[in-house]
């Protein structure tokens, strides 16, 4: 399998299998998390899944910053002759691990103040687990990038899929065995669940006797663990040999795409740690977040098909990059990723009468936000397309603009609108950022790096999403005016009949276009 690329002689065919098997592991980690959100909506109340979103901000935010752009970094430097490309990962992982070493140190000192600082006194352990989360995945995370570099997709995929499959049976074992074990050791003791100590139950060193936002923290700390052994074998395998001068160049280039990095992260998490100090027309501003969350999540696939594209389109177009004809194959590549995010986006859009049905009933208001974020996500995707101008040609200074560009709109459009509008502000916000990052990238790469995008295609896409979408609406309110799953399946059977009919129409016009575009 680390030759799969080697037997693929169709560039965009190399790009889609390479997709397709990141995919198996990024596609199960999202749809088993996914299935897990049925249950964080039943068994957590909007408050506390308001709070698991908090700490999961502040971990995808300092991710990004703490790898620090070493995972591009490592693509670019590896493939440039004359450079041995174990000495660039070897530099890599070393800078990493020094610099995640000093942050789990200094999160463990400081556990206790920074936990009273957020208002969640007494919860002290998970202020270190987020500290072990990140420097266990950041550590990773350069070993990932080697894998990726060698081809090695199914090695990637069963990591991946150990690690997720860990976190999945943490949380079975927390949400559903945990609480019970320990209302039968309460009641053996003769005592309440609240009154068991760590000596009755040892678990209790590390979570709450009952539910809370404590589990899905700790679970994600066992699967990192578990992660980060299956590599020792691979680390035992490396020459860890730094080298001075090539890793001042790497730093040179990689640091300006970790703040370019952070765009996308921040237009995601952003507006969740905002959530605390603006969203001040809410009685409780944690389930606010927690019930917007919960609309996020129903936008998963878009995410996760950006997520998919992107692990194999990163060094599939650095190595791409010196072909004769490769800024015409980019242009293609951005077509056929429009065409099927499009197919994504209405596939969630016209069947959320029963997507939404996943959410417990306390967050289905975040609903609304759906078409927003999938939009959002769809615009970043395309965004991460054309940003390509900026790391081929080597003027990674420009992504530091344009990343400030973007989170100056998401900032003023939370922080004016969030008092008001709650979590409606904050997915518009994500949506504004993202088009104006865009822009600004198709400005800059037609004059830096041109590359010939077919934007009338590109149109003629989002129209056909958008009559499809308009149809559909039309369509429910003359047709099927009380479809409603309480009320029985006919009319909604007949809903969910006219829209599959309208996505197979998008997809037959998306074809024929891109067709005959090439």
């Amino acid at each position: 399998m680390s030759n799969f690329a080697g037997i693929m002689a169709n560039p965009l065919k190399q790009l889609a299998g390479e997709t397709a098997i990141y995919g198996l592991s990024t596609i199960l980690a999202r749809v088993i998390n996914f299935l897990f959100v049925p249950f964080y909506t039943r068994l957590l109340t909007t408050a506390s899944y308001g709070v698991v979103t908090e700490f999961m901000a502040y971990i995808a935010v300092l991710q990004v910053v703490l790898v620090l752009g070493l995972e591009t970094g490592c693509f670019r430097f590896a493939n440039r002759e004359g450079t041995d490309p174990k000495k660039v990962y070897s530099n890599a992982f070393l800078s990493v691990f020094a610099v995640n070493a000093v942050f789990l140190a200094l999160m463990i000192c400081f556990a206790g103040p920074v936990a009273s600082m957020l208002g969640y006194g007494g919860y002290e352990n998970c202020i270190m687990y987020v500290g072990g989360i990140l420097f266990l995945d950041c550590v990773t995370a350069i070993l990932f990038a080697k894998y990726r570099q060698e081809h090695k997709a199914f090695k990637f995929a069963v990591f991946k899929t150990i690690k997720i499959l860990t976190e999945t049976g943490a949380n079975l074992v927390l949400f559903f065995w945990f609480p019970g074990y320990c209302e039968r050791a309460a009641y053996a003791l003769g005592v309440g669940v609240r009154s068991l100590s760590p000596s009755d139950v040892w678990l209790l060193h590390f979570i709450s006797p009952t539910p809370d936002f404590t589990y899905v923290i700790f679970a994600i700390l066992v699967s990192s663990i578990v992660c980060s052994l299956l590599f020792v074998p691979e680390l035992l395998r490396m020459k860890l040999s730094p080298d001075r001068a090539l890793l001042r160049k790497m730093l040179a280039y990689s640091l300006p795409l970790m703040v370019a990095a952070l765009p996308g992260i921040v237009n995601d998490f952003l507006d969740r740690i905002l959530f605390r100090y603006f969203d001040t027309g809410s009685d409780v501003w944690q389930s606010s977040l927690g019930i917007f969350q919960a609309g996020v999540k129903l936008s998963v696939i878009m995410s996760l098909f950006i997520q998919m594209f992107r692990f194999a389109a990163e060094p599939f177009f650095f190595q791409r990059a010196a072909d004769k004809n490769s800024k015409e194959l980019y242009a293609e590549v951005m077509n056929w990723f429009t065409a099927f995010c499009g197919l994504v986006f209405l596939g969630v859009i016209l069947y959320i009468d029963v997507i939404s049905l996943i959410l417990g009933r306390d967050f289905r208001a975040g609903v609304s936000i759906v078409p927003i974020m999938l939009l959002s996500y769809m615009l970043l995707g395309m965004q991460f397309n054309v940003s390509m101008w900026y790391k081929l040609s080597g003027k990674t200074s420009a992504a530091v603009w344009i990343t400030l560009a973007g989170l100056a709109v998401t900032a003023v459009i939370n922080v004016i609108f969030m008092p008001r509008y709650s979590y409606h502000a904050a997915a518009w916000g994500h949506l504004a950022s993202y088009v104006v990052m865009l822009a600004i990238n198709v400005f800059l790469g037609k004059k830096y790096y041109p590359i010939p995008y077919n934007w009338k295609l590109i149109f003629c896409i989002f129209a056909g999403m958008g009559i499809t979408w308009a149809a559909s609406a039309v369509s429910s309110r003359c047709l099927f005016p009380d479809a409603d799953f309480s009320a029985g399946g006919l009319q909604m059977a007949g809903k969910l009949a006219v829209n599959t009919v309208l996505v197979l129409g998008y997809a037959a016009f998306s074809w024929l276009l891109l067709r005959r575009s090439r």
